[in-house]
């Protein structure tokens, strides 16, 4: 079922370019960053209330509340760069350059979580940070 969600995931981001380019056009990049944070707010803590999951916050570790505070904060930055980067240059570049996360998740997740991937993984990783390499390279040498 994970593998739905991952291209459901996809599929929204490309989306998410694509109308973010339209929407941070003439406004300040941080104010459309917070624009679109408010909203996730919104819709996130909707479906939280909805599906009673809210009864279980009080169940989560300080370990866990860490982290995902720290992911926040990394999340946070990042949409605040990817927002910078698409105003001033163009979604078609900027969303493939972007998931050289992709490749970067790979090794953290190898160095950080002591992952073992599969020959496939690293080929894939290995093929999506050389395509966003490419993408960076100047037109001219």
């Amino acid at each position: 079922m994970w593998k739905y969600y991952a291209v459901l995931s996809a599929v929204f981001a490309a989306l998410t370019a694509i109308l973010a380019k339209k929407g941070v056009s003439g406004i300040d990049s941080n104010l459309a960053t917070a624009i679109r944070t408010t909203v996730i707010l919104v819709i996130v803590w909707g479906i939280v209330l909805v599906s009673g999951a809210v009864s279980k916050v009080r169940e989560i570790s300080g370990y866990c509340v860490t982290f995902l505070i720290l992911s926040g904060i990394a999340t946070g930055l990042s949409w605040l760069f990817y927002f910078k980067a698409l105003q001033g240059g163009p979604a078609s570049m900027v969303a493939p350059i972007d998931k050289l996360s992709v490749a970067i998740t790979i090794v953290l997740g190898i160095v950080i979580l002591g992952e073992q991937p599969s020959w496939k993984v690293i080929l894939g990783g290995s093929l999506i940070a050389a395509g966003s390499l490419v993408m960076v390279l100047p037109d001219k040498f």
